[in-house]
């Protein structure tokens, strides 16, 4: 692979989950979770995936991860396709790809030390290494995320949230990964804490040269540490662009939308929020042609025909909406 080849590539990945009906038989419905997605992740850079609850983001999160067996499309992971790998091969690129996880106090286990926590990738991934030898890296890692490493024989219950957070994020790191996948990281965190946590992130990636997938609701998080914005709704991404680029100057409704509901810290910034009518629809039976028609207010009979591509509307800006005619409104302070 050359220093070109992006080292997360999908192409048409679907994520399909049949429904049950009763005790016996399926029927023969499915939930399209993810619903035929390309796109890539460069080496090195930080691609933000923002969408309401309901939208896939996670599912799509789990199946990079190698978490779902992809219905169809293709994976792959620095040339690996995930889905065809064998036990070694896949061994390997599990130690190249780790995860921080949405809660920080169940994903931390209250009846370990941290000590223990921060072993354990140690003692799967790298079997060799002594009790002293994992313990002295796993202080070396705390220090690494902002935290002393005397607190390495506390407990989580020691801990605030955002502490708890630091260690989750230390303990993604012990392996010294490639690429790391951030679900929603900073949402059950104070508001004060979240910036220390986004500017930790921000610091990890440029220091250590990781590879990121930051999934979030917030459009503000993805805005302050992805170089590129993917928005996704009902199982597909709507539009991608340079962040600059898709806060600047948006093509999607969707997007407009989210940036609308961004909050802003001064008043005289503040624009008027776009609220959209209804609920998410459902994953099971989406809308005929584009999935957002039902809620978009610049709707058009057109818009039910067929579901829009992604297509080209600017340097690495695509978008898949059919209305070349909408000036649409950009986030307040670009």
């Amino acid at each position: 692979m050359t220093a070109d080849t992006p080292l997360i590539e999908t192409i048409e990945l679907k994520q399909h989950f049949p429904l049950r009906r009763g005790l016996f038989g399926g029927s023969g419905l499915v939930v399209r979770a993810v619903d035929g997605i390309t796109i890539d992740i460069g080496r090195r850079s930080v691609l933000g995936l923002v969408g309401e609850s309901g939208s896939g983001k996670s599912t799509f999160g789990r199946a990079v991860m190698g978490l779902e067996t992809p219905t169809s499309g293709s994976l792959k992971f620095d040339g690996v396709d995930i889905a065809r790998a064998g036990s070694e091969e896949m061994k390997a690129v599990r130690r190249r790809m780790q995860m921080v996880f949405q809660d920080p106090f169940s994903s931390l286990n209250p009846r370990m030390s941290v000590a223990n926590t921060l072993s354990v990738p140690l003692r799967f991934h790298e079997p060799g290494l002594s009790r002293q030898a994992r313990r002295d890296r796993a202080g070396e890692m705390l220090e690494t995320v902002g935290l002393p490493a005397r607190y390495i024989d506390r407990f989580p219950h020691e801990f605030s949230g955002g502490q708890r957070q630091r260690i989750g994020i230390a303990r993604a790191l012990m392996v010294r990964p490639d690429f790391i996948m951030a679900d929603e990281v900073v949402s059950a965190l104070d508001v004060s804490v979240q910036a220390q946590v986004l500017n930790l992130f921000a610091r990890l990636q440029r220091e250590m040269q990781l590879t990121m997938l930051f999934i979030t609701h917030d459009l503000a998080v993805v805005g302050h540490v992805s170089d590129h914005v993917a928005v996704m709704y009902l199982g597909r991404i709507v539009e991608i662009a340079p962040t600059r680029a898709l806060f600047s100057q948006p093509h999607h409704p969707y997007t407009e939308a989210l940036l609308s509901a961004a909050p802003t810290p001064a008043a005289r910034d503040r624009k008027k929020r776009i609220v959209l009518e209804g609920d998410i629809p459902s994953a099971v039976n989406p809308p005929s042609g584009c999935p957002f028609r039902t809620r978009c207010p610049y709707a058009l009979d057109a818009c039910a025909e067929a579901v829009p591509e992604l297509r080209q509307v600017g340097p690495d800006h695509r978008t898949a909406c059919i209305r070349d005619d909408l000036t649409l409104a950009a986030a307040t302070g670009t």
